[in-house]
C-alpha cells in the first residue's frame, strides 16, 4: 500500500512553514515498512535530560496501547525520546499490543540511555491488526544515529496516513525578554472530532517550563483549538498531543504554577495549535470547503460550542455546503437538535455576512444571491445567534462529499 501519495492534494491545502531547529530537539525519520512500502512510515526524536513533557489525549473508551503507555508515564514529568509509526494504530491489540509499546520503549531507552517511561509513543493507522514491533526496533539503532535539529518536515511526513498534505508550523514568544521557539507537527484527515485531542500532535519548544505550567497551557491551547474542530464526528482512539520543553532556553525562572511571565508563551501555543487544527480539518477526507461556525448569544460559552458542533457535524448541513445550497433550514434544524437552549423566535442566522433569518422568520426582502456567490468559495462562514445570553464560541469542520466515502471504502484494501 502506497500511502497518502495516491491521494489527490486537498484543494484547501497550505503549505508548511520552513520550520527552524528547536534548540535540544534532534529527529530522524525511516521506512521501516509497517503497512506501506516506498516512504517513510517511523519518526524518532530525542531530548536532553531535564525535557518536561504534558499530554492531552483521547476520550475514547477504546484507546489504543499507545494511549495507555502515554498516560502512566506522564506523571513523570520528563522525557527523553519520542517513537510514532505510520500505517498501524496498535489499538485493539490486547496483551500483544502493550508487548509491542514495552519493546519499542526499551530498545528506545537502551539507544538513549534512559528509562523507558521517559519514551513517549504513538501510533496511527488501521485498528486491530497486530503491530509489527520487530520492524521499528530494528529501525531504531539506524533512526537514533541520523538524528538532526532540521527535520521538521521529514517528520511530518513521515506520520501521514490519509493526509494528502504535511503539516509544520511554527511560532516565536519571549519569556522575561528572551525569545523561545515553539514547533509543531500534526496529522489527520479522517476520525476527526473534539474529544481532548483530534489525531496527533507533537509539538517542542526550547523555553523551560515545569510540568503543571506547561500542561496547563496545552490543554487551554488544545480546548480551544482541535477541541473546536470537527471532520467527521468520530474521535479517534489514537489521539494525542504531546508538548516538550527542552529548557535550553535562558530566561527566568518560572514558577511550577506558570504565572505571568508565561502570557505571551501561552497565547503563541494556542495561536500554532489553532493553525495546526485548521491544517487537519482543511485535510479532512474528501474536503472541498472550509467551514467557520460562529454562535453568539448561547446561556453558556459550553452551550454555544455544542450548538456550533451540531451543525458542523450535520450531514445535511455538510452535503448542502458541498453542493453549493445554500440551504439555512438545515442550520436550523442543527441548532434545534443540539438540546441546547434555543428559542425558535429569538434564532437568527447568517451565511457569509448575510443575514437571512432574525428572531424567527425569513429578513424581509432577503437577496440569496450574495449568499449563492459566498456558497462557490472555498471558506464558508456561518454565524447563529441564538440571543438567550452571552455566551460564544466558533468551531470549524468542512463539507462532506462523496471523496470521503471513496476514501473510507476502501481504507483497508
Amino acid at each position: 500500500m502506497a500511502g497518502p501519495a495516491a491521494l489527490p492534494v486537498s484543494p484547501l491545502a497550505v503549505p508548511m512553514d520552513p520550520v527552524p531547529p528547536v534548540p535540544g530537539v534532534r529527529m530522524a525519520t525511516a521506512a521501516a515498512g509497517i503497512r506501506y512500502q516506498g516512504r517513510t512510515d517511523v519518526l524518532a526524536m530525542a531530548f536532553p535530560p531535564g525535557t518536561a513533557v504534558a499530554g492531552v489525549f483521547t476520550r475514547n473508551r477504546c484507546p489504543g496501547a499507545p494511549v495507555d503507555w502515554c498516560r502512566a508515564a506522564l506523571p513523570g514529568g520528563r522525557a527523553r525520546a519520542l517513537v510514532v509509526n505510520a500505517g498501524n494504530s496498535n489499538v485493539f491489540t490486547g496483551q500483544a499490543g502493550r508487548d509491542a509499546c514495552l519493546a519499542v520503549a526499551e530498545a528506545a531507552a537502551r539507544l538513549v540511555g534512559c528509562r523507558p517511561k521517559e519514551v513517549f509513543l504513538a501510533s496511527t493507522g488501521v485498528i486491530g491488526e497486530p503491530l509489527p514491533a520487530g520492524r521499528i526496533t530494528a529501525a531504531l539503532p539506524g533512526l537514533f544515529a541520523a538524528l538532526r535539529e532540521d527535520a521538521w518536515q521529514d517528520a511530518a511526513r513521515a506520520i501521514m496516513t490519509t493526509d494528502t498534505f504535511p503539516k509544520a508550523a511554527f511560532r516565536t514568544a519571549r519569556i522575561g525578554g528572551q525569545a523561545v521557539t515553539i514547533a509543531g507537527i500534526a496529522k489527520g484527515s479522517g476520525m476527526i472530532a473534539p474529544d481532548m485531542a483530534t489525531m496527533l500532535c507533537f509539538l517542542a519548544t526550547d523555553a523551560k517550563i515545569p510540568p503543571a505550567a506547561l500542561q496547563a497551557a496545552l490543554k487551554a491551547g488544545v480546548d480551544r483549538s482541535f477541541n473546536a474542530t470537527t471532520v467527521d464526528s468520530d474521535t479517534s482512539t489514537s489521539d494525542t498531543v504531546l508538548l516538550f520543553a527542552t529548557g535550553q532556553a535562558k530566561h527566568p525562572r518560572i514558577p511550577a504554577e506558570g504565572g505571568p511571565l508565561l502570557r505571551e508563551f501561552r497565547a503563541a501555543l494556542a495561536d500554532l495549535l489553532l493553525d495546526l487544527a485548521l491544517r487537519v480539518v482543511r485535510d479532512g477526507e474528501g474536503a472541498q470547503k472550509l467551514i467557520r461556525i460562529e454562535v453568539t448569544g448561547a446561556v453558556s460559552p459550553r452551550s454555544a460550542r455544542k450548538v456550533g458542533l451540531a451543525v458542523a457535524n450535520s450531514p445535511l448541513v455538510k452535503t448542502a455546503i458541498a453542493g453549493e445550497d445554500a440551504n439555512w433550514g438545515r442550520i436550523v434544524m442543527a441548532v434545534g437538535k443540539s438540546g441546547e437552549p434555543a428559542e425558535r423566535d429569538r434564532l437568527s442566522v447568517a451565511i457569509g455576512g448575510v443575514w437571512i433569518a432574525r428572531e424567527g422568520s425569513v429578513v424581509p426582502g432577503y437577496d440569496e444571491s450574495p449568499v449563492v456567490a459566498h456558497m462557490k468559495g472555498r471558506e464558508i462562514a456561518i454565524a447563529v445567534d441564538l440571543g438567550l445570553g452571552r455566551g460564544k464560541s466558533t468551531v470549524w469542520t468542512c463539507d462532506l462529499t462523496h471523496g470521503y466515502i471513496d476514501i473510507n471504502g476502501a481504507y483497508r484494501s
